[in-house]
């Protein structure tokens, strides 16, 4: 079942002409949503356990408006955006992922006999829990599974997907404060130009209710 948007109509590249945005701001996000849809740092091995990765770890619904994270973590890598910093447990980023991918490789080798890229969906999602769970080791880990998992990841493929305009208009967000800003910085009292957020279903309401129950 496909939930209806939270933010029913809103199209946050709508926005792309009016004062919200500055020249800057369109130039980036226009640069973004051009990611070349091909490997130009991973090798095409290297790829293939990316993609399969980014769709485990962020399914999206519906291929039509899908976005293609294994892009966005080429680019990233390609363009060497790190953290400004580096673990003394953990390699550099670009050293870290491919070392990541080889081992998550030999990982599914060791367990199911296959690549991670040719694995089904539910023997992908094993593998990674157990990796989450820190019940992974062995040689071909130059480093913590557990580690990887989290530091890397968690950390670089939820924020590429929330660079997106497509994420931004699933959480309302109005893109880069740049040059308007944002003035009404109180709970629930949304400037002018920002989303119009459903009304929730009584179902929904519930859920919410239920959350904060302890």
């Amino acid at each position: 079942m496909i939930e209806a948007p939270r933010y029913p109509g809103y199209d946050v590249l709508a926005k792309r002409g009016t004062p919200s945005w500055d020249a800057r701001t369109r130039r980036a996000i226009d640069e973004r949503l051009a990611t070349p849809d091909v490997p130009r740092f991973l090798t095409a091995g290297e790829w293939a356990i990316a993609d399969a990765l980014c769709r485990r770890i962020l399914p999206q619904t519906g291929e039509g408006d899908a976005v293609s994270l294994v892009a966005l973590l080429d680019a990233k890598l390609l363009a060497d955006h790190g953290d400004g910093f580096r673990e003394d447990d953990m390699p550099y980023m670009r050293e870290a992922w491919r070392r990541g991918f080889a081992a998550i490789d030999a990982e599914a080798m060791a367990r199911f006999g296959r690549g991670f890229a040719g694995l089904p969906d539910a023997e992908q999602d094993d593998l990674l829990s157990a990796m989450q769970a820190g019940e992974v080791g062995g040689a071909h880990w130059p480093f913590g599974a557990q580690t990887f998992f989290n530091r890397r990841i968690l950390a670089d493929i939820p924020s590429l997907y929330y660079s997106l305009p497509k994420a931004w208009n699933e959480i309302g967000f109005g893109g880069p404060a740049s040059p308007r800003g944002y003035v009404r910085l109180d709970g629930d009292r949304p400037d002018p130009w920002e989303a119009a957020e459903a009304e929730p279903s009584k179902e929904a309401q519930a859920e919410r209710k239920n959350r904060h129950v302890v």
